[in-house]
């Protein structure tokens, strides 16, 4: 069985969109996903399964409004391109303060011009590298008041999510625990 990282996008946020985290365990094994946990409230679960990570996306994609009432878009990743990512990171000055690096979890790739265009956004503080759909994004200056994350979505224009590094590394430690 694979083991897979499942991020929900814009669940539970500003008290819009409620997801319990129970229901959602229940749902998912219901589904037939093996050894369901699920991290904080923002959508975070780590799961097992023998299924495609294709056939697993769609299969959530037509149970959440079912569930639900509301659709939830979904981005997986597999624990293998989990650790990747963690391998990967470009910026290691973010081991003590993580929360000022975040992994935006892309579902495709960006265009150069949307890249360049982003580089305008950045203050001095901030940097971003983009790898294997991953962009690491630092904000030593902090992510909430950041207008370089801000024009994340309006700039790139693909289906995206972001996490900060502690997520990131709990994640990965849920992971290898199952």
């Amino acid at each position: 069985m694979t083991v897979y990282i499942a991020l929900f996008r814009g669940i539970n946020v500003g008290g819009n969109k409620l997801v319990k985290m129970e229901t959602l365990r229940s749902a998912l094994e219901e589904a037939g996903l093996a050894d369901v946990t699920t991290y904080i409230q923002s959508g975070n679960v780590v799961f097992k399964s023998n299924q495609t990570a294709a056939r697993i996306e769609k299969m959530i994609a037509d149970l959440f409004p079912k569930t639900f009432g509301f659709e939830s878009r979904v981005s997986l990743r597999s624990i293998d391109e989990w650790n990747c990512m963690v391998a990967k990171n470009p910026y290691p000055q973010a081991k003590e303060n993580p929360k000022s690096l975040h992994a935006v979890i892309l579902d495709s790739e960006p265009t150069d011009a949307a890249l360049t265009e982003l580089e305008t956004r950045a203050s001095g503080s901030e940097s971003f590298t983009v790898s294997n759909r991953v962009l690491y994004l630092y904000t030593p200056d902090g992510f909430g008041t950041s207008e370089l994350a801000e024009a994340l979505d309006k700039v790139l224009k693909v289906p995206l999510t972001a996490r900060n590094w502690r997520t990131v590394l709990t994640l990965q430690e849920m992971a290898g625990a199952i």
